[in-house]
């Protein structure tokens, strides 16, 4: 390798690859890692030391949503640079009402993975947030559409609260079992997942018998729903920053649906225990932030410290955040040749989970991306 086709960037001191992987040196060239020293540098090589761990990865991310629904392109595209900002480099976009494909064709913005738009039931979810099919047997049509819209996942709205239940509004499911074991089928059958919002402890046992694939928020679960996703590898996402908002929203149901307000508090109460039920019933837990929506984009550090405020040791969050859930999406480990996607800290996040709060610089595609953190 002359000095001309040198590395563009060369990472040293502590590269954490994987649970049981780790490096002193990695160098960046054409966008790409080389764990094989190079026999001389580049001419302008950018030497970067401390911590490095591979790009973190938001698996629940609304980029192009927010409070009220779609966003401009412009404002979607700032949603993507603040958690790249933040050491997001792989998002799983679960649901959106904005047509995001365009991210693919941005080297500077975070790699996609998109699920469509959500798929709901008129008045039974946000507004202007998804794709509200009149009647429950759309369903597996509306799936197809959206496998094959999508990068290969489809987002499923469980449950919501059902107002025409009056002072007993509360949460409940939104499709019949048969409907939804059909969707799940299709989106399979279309080589797409499928995870799906869910609450409401009801919703857990048609999800586990449709055989989707990942349960978002999962608040409901009980012990034995645990013992079964663990069994069959359904991974859930935790969102502790959306769990962290139940009591504010059962303060606003109060008195016009006090079963439902009763419900979201307990859940609330029960978040962190529930978190760490979950983690010891061996489930794959994934980090999502939720943001888009009512929480805001770049937070991912903040979902990192509120699953160890949970229970959960910092070394455990930082590879579910990490290396882990890449391998989840399909994005494998680094490796020669692998995308150059990598975060370096000042020390080390596996001691002290706020380090991820202070990213040094970030690598994307190559390119670095020095930070104010």
């Amino acid at each position: 390798m002359s000095a001309l086709e040198g590395p563009t960037a060369a990472i040293r001191g502590r590269i954490l690859l994987g649970d049981d992987r780790e490096t002193e040196e990695i160098w960046v060239r054409g966008g790409r890692v080389s764990l094989t020293r190079p026999s001389a540098q580049g001419t302008n090589m950018q030497v970067l030391e401390g911590w490095a761990v591979p790009g973190l990865v938001d698996v629940h991310c609304h980029i192009g949503l927010a409070a009220d629904g779609a966003v401009p392109v412009e404002e979607a595209e700032k949603q993507a640079v603040a958690d790249r900002d933040a050491g997001v480099l792989l998002i799983r976009d679960a649901g959106s009402p904005l047509d995001t494909a365009w991210v693919h064709d941005r080297s500077d913005l975070p790699h996609l993975l998109r699920s469509g738009t959500h798929l709901a039931r008129p008045k039974r979810y946000l507004r202007n947030y998804g794709l509200e099919l009149e009647s429950p047997e759309l369903l597996p049509d509306a799936v197809r559409t959206q496998a094959r819209r999508g990068d290969g996942w489809v987002k499923l709205v469980g449950d919501w609260i059902d107002r025409t239940l009056g002072a007993d509004g509360d949460l409940r499911p939104l499709w019949p079992d048969d409907v939804l074991a059909e969707a799940v089928a299709v989106a399979h059958a279309e080589a797409a997942r499928v995870t799906v919002h869910a609450f409401a402890t009801e919703t857990i046992d048609g999800l586990l018998a449709a055989g989707v694939d990942c349960i978002e928020h999962g608040t409901g679960m009980t012990a034995e729903h645990m013992a079964v996703a663990a069994e069959r590898g359904i991974a859930v996402t935790p969102t502790l920053l959306q769990v962290g908002q139940f009591e504010s929203i059962a303060a606003q149901a109060d008195g016009k649906y006090p079963v439902y307000a009763e419900r979201m508090r307990a859940m609330y109460a029960n978040r962190y225990q529930q978190v760490r039920d979950l983690h010891a019933a061996g489930v794959q837990l994934l980090v999502g932030t939720d943001a888009g929506g009512t929480i805001s984009h770049g937070r991912i550090a903040d979902e990192c410290a509120e699953l160890v405020a949970a229970g959960l040791p910092a070394a455990e969050v930082v590879a579910m955040a990490s290396w882990r859930a890449r391998d989840y999406l399909g994005f494998g480990a680094v490796v020669e040749g692998s995308s150059a996607d990598l975060v370096v800290y000042p020390a080390d996040p596996r001691e002290d989970i706020e380090v991820l709060r202070h990213p040094t610089a970030v690598v994307l595609r190559g390119t670095v991306y020095p930070t104010a953190r």
